[in-house]
């Protein structure tokens, strides 16, 4: 591993930038496999061997590979769904270990935006130091948590294209109801912030989450949160529709990932509306609706 790279003990996750590595880690995984839904060839780099660790040691954290990797699957599909419609510069927030500027096939005049912590960008930089982005790619550093910080940024940004598009891929989770709420409504405010892909699970998947991976990850202070109730239709009250939504499971089944028990079960019917205490998750495409 490199120097921008912290120590620490085997498989302990010191805080919620750690969760990138878990999840280069998988893209990694499926990297290998003939039948890979992608290919990510900086994935095995940025995962490093402290990624691996985690993966292996959390409880159930190597149990679930076919949601990570179907979740990543969903967010390309959509991302290149977005692109052929216009859009013209990527906000990636929380962008972590992602490598989609480096592994896409990208527009060369296409903007592309990731913003995260200082350390975990310093970490990827170092890592990704010899390659080349297919696109226009920026990194910023900032905590957003910071809500004038980011409201700024946004203003910032809102003057640089027309049709942006904002990714959220394992964010949502760790934050509040009113937390997610502030960003959906700061990200409306911007007219030209048009499309959001974010990924969310229901309430009763959070519940199973938190007595296996979130309880290590609340001693970090990174506990799962979000899993609104309401479904897609939390966000519609702060200025976004949901076009498409995409469950994990049921995609995922497709390529016949899951364990056996779980593919029988993706064939029951889907229930309309929100899921409620039944474990479900999905990667939603949203657009603005004023």
């Amino acid at each position: 591993m490199t120097g921008a790279q912290p120590t620490a003990a085997p498989g302990t996750v010191r805080n919620v930038s750690d969760t990138a590595r878990w999840a280069a880690y998988f893209r990694a995984q499926e990297t290998a496999r003939p039948d890979a839904l992608f290919r990510d060839r900086f994935a095995e780099r940025l995962c490093g061997q402290h990624g691996v660790d985690i993966a292996n040691t959390l409880p159930d954290g190597n149990k679930h590979a076919w949601a990570w990797v179907t979740r990543t699957y969903l967010f390309d599909h959509f991302i290149k769904q977005e692109l052929q419609q216009g859009a013209d510069l990527v906000l990636n927030l929380a962008a972590g270990l992602d490598a989609r500027p480096y592994r896409l096939e990208l527009p060369a005049s296409l903007q592309w935006i990731e913003v995260d912590l200082p350390e975990i960008l310093a970490y990827k930089e170092e890592i990704l130091t010899k390659e080349k982005p297919t696109c226009a790619l920026e990194r910023v550093r900032l905590d957003l948590a910071d809500s004038d910080a980011r409201r700024t940024f946004f203003a910032a940004l809102n003057r640089r294209a027309k049709k942006v598009l904002v990714l959220t891929e394992g964010l949502l989770i760790y934050l509040s109801e009113e937390e997610v709420a502030a960003l959906a409504r700061d990200l409306a405010n911007a007219a030209s912030f048009q499309r959001w892909i974010m990924d969310f699970g229901s309430p009763g998947l959070l519940k199973m989450m938190q007595k296996t991976t979130g309880r290590h990850l609340s001693k970090v202070g990174a506990p799962f949160k979000f899993a609104p109730a309401e479904g897609s239709a939390f966000f519609r009250p702060y200025g976004w529709e949901p076009v498409e939504v995409k469950a994990i499971l049921q995609t995922a089944a497709k390529f016949k990932r899951p364990p056996f028990l779980l593919r029988l079960l993706a064939r029951l019917p889907e229930r309309k509306g929100p899921a409620g205490n039944r474990p479900w998750s999905g990667v939603c495409l949203f657009r603005k609706s004023n």
